[in-house]
């Protein structure tokens, strides 16, 4: 007869990004009483990292531990963006439920298909809970009745149908079980207590010999490697000698040196861990995603975990403009090298490729978001490089050349729905549906390759004059689609001198196109300085100075104004990068350049790209 520890659960929280989880989390730890009440907790504790706190996104999985009524709850927050769905995938191998979290006014979005689609497969007994349930417009019972149909959509079975529905806020830590606000209890009780009744409790087979798996990656200067994961059976010591069965079907044994168990927000040092339990573990040099820790005279793997393949790349290169050295810290191609291989240490969905070229490596990734957080936290730490373009990552399957196709949602007003149809049609995209809710607003939902989506948000907000909301995740590989797909519209500026921007230089060129620069900008020959009316690349120099004369001039008295420049952001100028063109990245200043600075080269270079199609 199995038994089970009803001392534990294990949980993971998923939802569509922005719906809440983060702070819901906050709320169950600061009411679980795990914090002293003099202790400071930052709002979204969870989110550790800075970039996380500034764009209010999860990028890396967290786990907290909290006791209610002698429980002990393990809580797994889960990114809500696709691009870092193999860490989701990982995550919910270690857990025996989940909370699906939505908005009660958006109600379903791409991603929480995409995350529940993966809790489902999993088999795994989750809890709806609708969030924001005080906000204005919130419509919670169409919302119970969405996540029903996506359930079955989903082929979930019956049990996972017979889902509980708990209505929360979690900004203001209440919840209940009617969908009226003004039943609101003070507290999240309702919550905790469902858990405890609808999450099955991890079977104690503590007896049997140790099986842990490794489901995310940690480093640290002091101990090295940490592996992140679950003991699914057995029992685990400080001191215990075992074996790591690697993913080639080599072993190698070590020692557990260290063990840690997770309360509130902090690792705490255990000295053993039993089945269920979720722990860190460091002394295994080598230990990667998905590999089985047992003893050594019981050798007995689990299943290999599935990481998501990447679908977008990039070349990273070594920064080589005229200003290259200045604002960064880290500049050679050994330091950006030793980086990445960090960055490999902990990020599985990474690969990082060597080329011909001792200071270019190719560094693919699970989507845009993905690729761009590595770059901002490089450049953040000091390090000055360049990237290409980002391209996807075709494969051959069957015998067909396929491409990653991305699924599309999009919210907007009635009177974009036509233009909208029309930009997403030259991207090649294929409409599944239009619903319209009645109140202005239509939802659109596309399949378009997602090569088409690259430097779309740009173009998507002109184009809803920044009222539509687009959301997307990768739905599968299709055959390459023919024709143009998408892609940059207009040429671009290109500075024909080296030396600072003056104010007299832009007014005499502004109305060629939109500058990129402003004046007392120091630009280099080669350098994209603003995109162009027209659709061809235009040369010109914007150092101009004013020759001083004796003659006063009948309008010297008016003051001169000039456009606003548009600076573009890290994300942006990756969107906007043409296939000839680089953007280089410092901690001071992100620049986009032609791949050839100097003009004459870069004609002759076109010419011949011409004879040769």
């Amino acid at each position: 007869m199995t038994t089970s520890r009803n001392d534990l659960r294990n949980i993971a929280i998923i939802a569509h990004v922005d719906h809440g989880k983060t702070t819901l989390v906050d709320q169950l730890l600061r009411q679980s009483g795990i914090f002293r009440s003099n202790e400071h907790v930052d709002e979204r504790a969870m989110d550790s990292n800075d970039l996380e706190r500034e764009r209010g996104i999860t990028i890396l999985a967290k786990n907290t531990g909290i006791e209610y009524n002698n429980t002990k709850i393990n809580i797994l927050d889960t990114p809500g963006h696709a691009d870092f769905g193999g860490e989701v995938e990982r995550i919910l191998r270690m857990v025996d439920g989940v909370i699906l979290v939505v908005d009660s006014f958006e109600g379903c979005m791409p991603q929480t298909r995409f995350v529940l689609k993966k809790a489902l497969e999993t088999n795994l007994k989750p809890i709806v809970v609708v969030n924001k349930i005080d906000r204005e417009f919130a419509r919670p019972e169409e919302v119970v009745d969405e996540v029903l149909e996506l359930f079955i959509e989903l082929d979930a079975n019956d049990e996972q149908l017979e889902f509980p529905v708990v209505y929360a806020s979690g900004f203001n830590g209440t919840a209940s079980l009617s969908p009226n606000p003004a039943d609101q209890e003070e507290t999240l009780r309702v919550l905790f207590d469902a858990i405890l009744a609808h999450i099955p409790a991890p079977v104690d087979n503590r007896e049997e010999p140790l099986q842990f798996q490794v489901s995310l990656l940690d480093y640290n200067d002091y101990v090295g490697r940490i592996g992140i994961g679950r003991v699914f059976r057995g029992t685990m010591k400080v001191g215990q000698q075992v074996s790591v069965l690697k993913r080639d079907g080599s072993t190698k044994n070590f020692r557990v040196t260290k063990m840690y168990g997770f309360l509130g927000l902090k690792r705490i040092e255990i000295q053993e861990a039993f089945a269920g339990d979720l722990i860190a573990v460091s002394g295994m040099e080598d230990i990667d995603v998905g590999e089985t820790v047992c003893p050594v005279d019981h050798l007995e793997a689990l299943p290999e975990l599935h990481v998501d393949e990447p679908t977008l790349q990039m070349t990273f290169l070594v920064n080589n403009s005229p200003f290259a050295g200045k604002e960064g810290k880290w500049v050679t191609a050994r330091k950006i090298e030793e980086r990445l291989e960090q960055q490999l240490q902990t990020d599985v969905s990474l690969r990082v490729d060597p080329t011909d070229s001792p200071d270019a490596w190719i560094v693919s990734g699970r989507g845009e978001l993905h690729l761009s957080i590595l770059i901002e936290n490089m450049r953040r730490e000091g390090y000055e490089l360049q990237v290409s373009k980002p391209e996807v990552i075709v494969k051959t399957i069957d015998g067909v050349r396929c491409e990653p196709v991305e699924r599309v949602q999009i919210d907007i007003p009635e009177e974009y729905t036509g233009s909208i149809i029309e930009s997403i049609g030259e991207r090649k995209g294929e409409m599944l549906d239009m619903i319209n809710n009645g109140n202005g607003q239509v939802r659109l939902i596309f399949l378009v390759p997602a090569r088409g989506l690259i430097g779309y948000s740009t173009e998507f907000l002109t184009l809803t004059r920044g009222y539509g909301i687009i959301n997307h995740t990768f739905d599968s590989y299709k055959p390459l689609a023919t024709g143009r797909v998408g892609g940059r519209r207009h040429g671009v500026l290109v500075s024909m001198e080296n030396g600072t921007v003056t104010g007299y230089g832009i007014m005499q060129l502004e109305d060629r196109g939109v500058m990129f620069v402003e004046a007392g900008t120091d630009i280099y020959a080669g350098m994209i300085v603003g995109e162009n009316n027209r659709d061809n690349d235009l040369t010109i120099n914007l150092t101009k100075v004013k020759h001083a004369t004796n003659v006063r001039s009948a309008t010297k008295d008016q003051t001169v104004t000039t456009k606003k420049p548009r600076i573009l952001s890290l994300e942006e100028a990756l969107q906007y990068v043409g296939d000839d063109e680089y953007c280089e990245v410092t901690p001071q200043s992100i620049r986009l350049r032609k791949k050839i600075l100097d003009k004459n080269e870069r004609e002759r270079a076109q010419k011949k790209k011409k004879l040769g199609e």
